[in-house]
């Protein structure tokens, strides 16, 4: 495996676009390749999100893409990796640990105070690498939301 890690272009957009979709799919969305498309082109072009890819020789193997968001209480920023996919053909390679570190590289380079991330209670696979990679949870913090549609 020849792994190259780097921020995806507007030119990644096809090469990001077909990994999102299945990345949707996995969490239960029906595959809509036009949709991803459109919506990964539209972060890019917007600078809206920041999309790490994993190449291995050329070919794209997963992603991860971080959101900005801020801290009021530290008056600061901080990134949300909101979505990390490795293709199951290509788990157990290092593209998970190596998407994950360069984001956490990205992150520290941008002067953010932290990295955060979700994921669901049964992804015990995701879970372990995390608490490998230094990842630590949340004490006493509970999230809630509110569904608007």
């Amino acid at each position: 495996m020849t792994l190259d890690i780097r921020r995806a272009t507007s030119a990644d957009v096809d090469l990001v676009a077909p990994l999102f979709d299945t990345y949707r799919v996995f969490y239960g969305k029906p595959s809509e390749p036009a949709l991803a498309r459109d919506f990964i082109q539209a972060r890019i072009s917007r600078e809206q999100s920041v999309i790490l890819l994993a190449l291995d020789e050329g070919k794209a193997i997963g992603f991860t893409q971080l959101y900005p968001a801020f801290s009021s209480v530290s008056a600061t920023h901080v990134w949300i990796l909101n979505d990390l996919l490795v293709l199951p053909e290509a788990r157990r390679g290092g593209a998970a640990r190596a998407l994950l570190t360069a984001a956490a590289d990205f992150a520290r380079a941008d002067g953010a105070l932290r990295l955060e991330l979700e994921t669901d209670h049964d992804n015990h696979t995701a879970q372990a690498l995390y608490h490998a990679m230094g990842w630590t949870l949340y004490d006493g913090t509970l999230r809630y939301r509110l569904p608007l549609r």
